[in-house]
C-alpha cells in the first residue's frame, strides 16, 4: 500500500458503507403525497418519514465521520 495515500482501504469501505445507509435514509424518506392536490393525506406524517428516516441518515452521516476522521491501522507489517 501506497503511505502517501490519505485513506486506507478499510476507512473508503467505511464511506462506502456511510453512502449507502445516508441513501437508504433518504428512499425511506420517500413518498407520503396524494396524488390530487385537493386531498390532504395522513401518511406524510408516520413513523418512517418523521423518525427513522432521519435517524438513518444521522447514523450515516456518523459513520462518514468516522471514515474520515478515523485512524485505521493494517495488521500485517512490511518489513
Amino acid at each position: 500500500m501506497n503511505p502517501k495515500m490519505a485513506i486506507t482501504p478499510k476507512g473508503l469501505k467505511y464511506l462506502l458503507i456511510g453512502l449507502i445507509v445516508m441513501i437508504s435514509g433518504y428512499i425511506l424518506m420517500m413518498g407520503g403525497g396524494s396524488t390530487d392536490p385537493g386531498v390532504f393525506s395522513w401518511d406524510m406524517f408516520d413513523f418512517r418519514r418523521l423518525v427513522a428516516a432521519p435517524v438513518v441518515i444521522v447514523l450515516g452521516i456518523v459513520i462518514e465521520v468516522v471514515a474520515i476522521m478515523g485512524v485505521f491501522e493494517d495488521k500485517k507489517e512490511d518489513k
